[in-house]
């Protein structure tokens, strides 16, 4: 296996992923093994059993008939890596930086919602994670944990952002803004494409909405001083028990997923807002599919775009999100930082993800899978074989340098019918 003093890692300035592989083959010789298999297939199924059946289905479930979540994974089929021989990596890093930001890798946690459902620890395990590890964690602004607590555990040198669904109370929307300001976040990403949640069958068979139950408004809203006053003007208290559920639907229905659109003419403003309260931090706009919406987020002034189609759980029967990435990188690549989430499972996509245009990808149900499975430990373990993946991937491949890691790397198919091979796609 690969030599534990092999010269690569004094010439990088992160770890050498790629020794986790190493760790765990040696492992057995100390009683010591990993807490789940982290093929995504398997991971899934482990999720699966591990969760309760609310969690499990919130997790999993995507709009519809999961056409969009087939058509995300299909997508990544027909581009192919082309492996290049006898290169010199030695000195490869996985390291980049992002809105001025150093991090360890080009691959950031994706903002999820209502932790506290998958494990008790909720979104503080992959926050502690992010920071340990040294990559980018986005918080969203549905989650059960606080920004306050969330900032505390991501560490004072974690880079974190604040991922924002749009209160159509101003106050309560800026208020939020400026906490997240307040507590380090450096960027905010702004979600366009979930005013309400998409049609999901399971969900709404079984009423799976935890907002509405146990889970209540979770310590994100119920922290938020500018929410308490408006719970004030309705006569809830947020410590009393028998309203624990009215407001949790006072939390998501007024201020999460409302049902209330916002147009770009509205943008500026929030933007603006943004920039005054975290001083000129970058504000980012989230589901971005078409090059016509690219172009207009550029026209804008937007820092960054997010190429993500909510990893199929909006709209079903839509476009790849990397299709659209490819066509968004070829219109805007040079004009606005492009970013890209929806359908990531492996170093491989990764990797063709940053091909076709991307510079950042998000991850999300690896982690989350991770999570309800084995807590934060699970989600370390999965995070650190992603980055040993990505690491050897590097190595192995021939691409030692990010940079290289374009358009001609891939040997592309011409773009097919989606007709998924079985209904159980992680």
């Amino acid at each position: 296996m690969s030599n534990p003093t092999n010269p690569n890692i004094n010439q990088r300035s992160t770890p050498q992923w790629a020794l986790y592989q190493r760790e765990l083959f040696w492992a057995p010789n100390e009683g010591r093994h990993p807490p789940f298999n982290t093929n995504p297939d398997k991971l899934r199924e482990t999720a699966r059993e591990r969760l309760s059946q609310a969690g499990w289905h919130y997790a999993s479930c995507n709009a519809g008939l999961s056409w969009t979540h087939y058509a995300n994974r299909q997508a990544f089929f027909r581009h192919q890596i082309i492996p290049r021989m006898l290169v010199d990596t030695t000195g490869r890093d996985t390291a980049t930086t992002i809105f001025g930001h150093r991090v360890a890798a080009p691959i950031g946690f994706a903002p999820i919602g209502i932790n506290r459902i998958y494990h008790a620890t909720g979104e503080l395990s992959p926050a502690k994670v992010a920071g340990e590890l040294g990559l980018l964690y986005c918080l969203s602004s549905a989650g059960s944990y606080s920004i306050e607590d969330v900032a505390a555990v991501n560490g004072e040198t974690g880079v974190r952002f604040f991922q924002l669904y749009w209160s159509p109370d101003d106050a309560v929307a800026l208020s939020m803004l400026k906490r997240a300001a307040d507590n380090g976040f450096t960027a905010c990403m702004l979600t366009t494409d979930t005013w309400q949640l998409g049609w999901r069958h399971d969900d709404v068979e079984r009423g799976n909405y935890a907002f509405y139950h146990e889970h209540g408004a979770g310590d994100l809203g119920l922290q938020d001083p500018a929410f308490l006053q408006r719970l004030d003007e309705l006569k809830l208290d947020a410590s009393d028990p028998k309203d624990n559920k009215r407001v949790g639907a006072e939390w998501i229905d007024g201020h999460i997923w409302h049902g209330q659109s916002f147009s770009w003419d509205r943008i500026p403003w929030l933007m603006e807002n943004w920039k005054k309260l975290s001083g000129g931090k970058p504000f980012c706009l989230k589901g971005i599919q078409s090059v016509a919406d690219a172009k207009k987020a550029v026209e804008i002034g937007v820092d960054g775009i997010v190429v993500s189609n909510h990893a199929g759980r909006q709209v079903d029967g839509a476009i790849a999100s990397l299709d659209a990435l490819e066509k968004i990188a070829e219109a805007v690549g040079d004009k606005t930082y492009i970013m890209y989430d929806s359908g990531i499972r492996g170093s491989a996509d990764v990797f063709k993800a940053l091909a076709l245009g991307a510079k950042f990808v998000f991850v999300g149900r690896l982690w989350v899978y991770a999570l309800g499975s084995g807590g934060e430990e699970g989600v370390r373990h999965v995070m650190k074989g992603l980055l040993a993946d990505f690491d050897i991937l590097m190595n192995v491949a021939g691409y030692p340098d990010l940079k290289e890691i374009n358009r001609d790397a891939l040997d592309s198919l011409p773009k097919g019918a989606y007709f998924p091979s079985t209904m159980e796609i992680a």
